[in-house]
């Protein structure tokens, strides 16, 4: 939509601006206005304007006669509008306004730029007629082409992805990646990787690539270059890790801190944990463990409390605090229970060399009893399920297995950035793999899909990607606010094989129509093999992973059956339809490098799909509104716990389950107040007298 104000000439228009949010910084929003609403245009934009259009790598010539919108670089929700003359042929979106505080009216002047939704596209609507032909086709047929098996078998830096058992030809591929291109993808990669703030509803840059390139890159947000200050906290966390680890830095009683308790939750946690499992069976990495336990404690759960501690002892334990700003109310619940088991022990002076923090809020830090000379940093354009790489997962991992493995593992993730930044979408792993998601879950409707690692120590991937992509990629409205008319995310579960295999596999095969990822390693970690056998053990696991995307594909017929010669009133009952899509990815082995090139082609993957759907897959307003309502619980138990208060303020069904689970909770019974811990693991709660412990 173009504005343009009545009082000013035909001849010389005038640049003026809308406020879209009532959010907006009004001070600035009305400097700004002030400025570019008293510049006249008669030749060239004002300096003040061409200054700020320069910033946001724009440009407005003189005599333009289309809109042009610029982003202010301090309320990002304010846009800078373009000016066009009455008589031209755009005088049908001209919009009239009359007066300034009309403008500052955010309810009658609301400008938003609002880009067509990718299902009104030629590209979209091409995919949506080919599906009708797709649809005639099978796997078992699909698969015979060995021309097109070859071309959808890519592979780089020594990781190889098969998706020659998707539904689709090379005719698919050729619509996808015009999909692509009127989805503009390519040019939102270079906006990621630029800096710009693509993370519009909250106004920040997604960089989270800065976090594992090298120190001579150059990575810039808001004008500066970050990987200097990435490499600044890296030197920090490898300066103390170090000094943990050799001895260096000691527990108050002097004894070395052998144990490590990282505290976090959703990002801070199963990053992390993810890549600690993934490591912790590698002979390498073993070896430089050897002697040190790590474990992390996320949910407020008592039970994950007595778990994390189990075996611990407070002069040997080192707590990791992850919480950006430190206001986290499960973690900041943990932190101050973690504390109070350290300070039962050895007093509040051990809160300084047994405990640290990855956070930026170093005020906080301070008053809780931490040193901020020991706080690690990260930024705001570090979303928490993408801040594996940050310190979030650094320090834990740097002190269980040393800063080399870190590096090796930021090395893997750096190595599938630069591909995905700089090569050719057809020959792009992450963009090829998001392009067949959308074609899945858009076109066919598949709502799911399952994450297969053929190996143990992957255990914890799929947790990881569940969130990576969910939080993500489950929304419901465009990036600009508009409600898709299309399916877009999807539910991300797995488990590892061969243990899947006897667990929800008969739906894959026989129930919904599930794409599946199938992850193989071809050294093992770990190698048994026992003499008489025909195969080893990891011989044997992968003989599964070979064989369940091919019966996926293939399936079996009712005339295979009888051939076979099973009774007919069977035959409905093992008949197997195939058909069903799945990709297979080979990684040479997997260790601190080519985990890290997993992540990184997942967490890509994931931003294609989201780039492709025209949503923001950066935010996670979906996971607001259940926190706060919890707060309205806490307070009205806190007030029946200590007052006797009833519950109030709710519906029906809630209030009677409060109640229920207020009357059922057994009370502590003690004379004086006490922190109390799950008394199996934790001493010095003898003098306590209780019926059931319980938090």
């Amino acid at each position: 939509m173009l504005l343009h104000t009545p009082a000013a000439s035909s001849s010389v228009p005038v640049a003026t601006a809308a406020a879209v949010s009532s959010s907006t910084s009004q001070e600035s929003c009305h400097r700004l206005l002030a400025s570019v609403s008293s510049s006249v245009f008669s030749a060239s934009p004002s300096p003040v304007l061409r200054r700020f259009l320069n910033t946001q790598q724009l440009s407005l010539g003189v005599g333009q006669q289309h809109l042009r919108i610029a982003h202010h670089p301090v309320c990002p929700m304010f846009n800078l509008i373009g000016w066009v003359d009455v008589g031209s042929s755009h005088s049908e979106d001209i919009r009239f306004v009359t007066d300034t505080e009309d403008l500052l009216n955010v309810k009658a002047t609301a400008v938003v730029s609002k880009s067509a939704l990718i299902s009104e596209t030629p590209a979209w609507n091409s995919l949506k007629n080919h599906l009708g032909h797709i649809n005639k086709t099978h796997l078992r047929d699909l698969l015979k082409d060995k021309d097109r098996c070859e071309g959808m078998i890519k592979e780089y830096d020594g990781v190889v992805v098969d998706f020659s058992r998707q539904r689709v030809t090379h005719e698919t591929l050729e619509k996808l990646l015009a999909l692509a291109k009127e989805a503009k993808l390519k040019e939102k990669i270079e906006s990621m990787f630029n800096g710009e703030h693509i993370n519009k509803t909250e106004g920040r840059a997604v960089l989270h690539v800065a976090l594992r390139a090298p120190r001579y890159e150059q990575i810039f947000c808001d004008g500066k270059n970050v990987v200097p200050d990435v490499w600044e906290v890296l030197d920090k966390i490898k300066d103390f890790t170090d000094r943990v680890r050799n001895g260096t830095w000691v527990g108050v009683t002097g004894k070395p801190l052998t144990d490590v308790v990282a505290i976090g939750i959703g990002g801070s946690f199963l990053g992390p944990l993810f890549v600690h499992t993934a490591l912790q069976t590698e002979p390498g990495t073993a070896k430089s463990s050897k002697g040190r336990r790590l474990r992390f404690l996320s949910n407020v759960d008592p039970v994950d409390v007595a778990c994390a501690l189990n075996g611990l002892e407070q002069e040997t334990t080192l707590v990791v605090v992850v919480s950006k700003t430190f206001t986290t109310a499960e973690t900041m619940l943990n932190a101050r229970t973690l504390r109070a088991w350290i300070t039962s022990a050895l007093g509040s002076e051990a809160v300084s060399k047994h405990m640290i923090a990855v956070s930026t809020n170093l005020k906080l830090v301070k008053e809780f009893g931490i040193d901020p000379a020991n706080a690690f940093a990260f930024w705001d354009w570090v979303g928490g399920r993408y801040s594996v790489c940050s310190a979030v997962g650094a320090v834990p991992l740097a002190l269980q297995y040393g800063f080399e493995t870190v590096q090796k593992f930021l090395e893997g993730a750096w190595s599938i950035d630069k591909h995905y930044h700089n090569a050719p979408l057809e020959e792009n792993l992450p963009v090829l793999l998001g392009l067949l998601t959308v074609w899945n879950v858009s076109f066919h409707g598949c709502s799911a899909m399952a994450i297969l690692p053929y190996c143990q120590a992957l255990q914890k991937l799929a947790p990881h990607i569940q969130q990576v992509s969910m939080e993500s990629n489950g929304k419901g409205v465009s990036i600009d606010g508009e409600t898709l008319p299309y399916e877009a995310g999807e539910i991300d579960f797995g488990e590892p094989g061969t243990n899947g295999q006897h667990s929800f596999y008969q739906l894959i095969h026989q129930g919904r129509v599930v794409p599946c990822d199938f992850i193989g390693i071809i050294k093992s970690q770990q190698s048994v093999y026992l003499k008489g056998e025909i195969v080893s053990n990891h011989d044997e696991l992968m003989c599964n992973f070979f064989a369940q995307a091919d019966a996926l594909a293939y399936g079996k017929t009712r005339e295979e059956l009888r051939a076979e010669g099973v009774p007919d009133y069977l035959i409905p009952h093992k008949t197997f339809t195939g058909n069903r899509p799945s990709l297979s990815m080979l990684l040479p082995t997997l260790d601190a490098y080519t985990t890290g090139q997993l992540l990184s082609i997942y967490e890509h993957r994931v931003a294609t799909m989201g780039f492709i759907w025209g949503i923001n897959s950066f935010d996670q307003w979906g996971v607001e509104l259940g926190k706060s309502l919890a707060t309205r619980v806490r307070t009205q138990m806190n007030a029946a716990r200590t007052k006797g208060e009833p519950v109030q303020g709710f519906n029906y069904s809630t209030t009677t389950l409060l109640n229920r689970y207020l009357k059922g909770k057994t009370q502590l019974l003690y004379p004086e107040p006490h922190d109390v811990f799950p008394s199996d693991i934790i001493p010095g709660t003898d003098n306590v007298v209780y019926e059931k412990v319980e938090q």
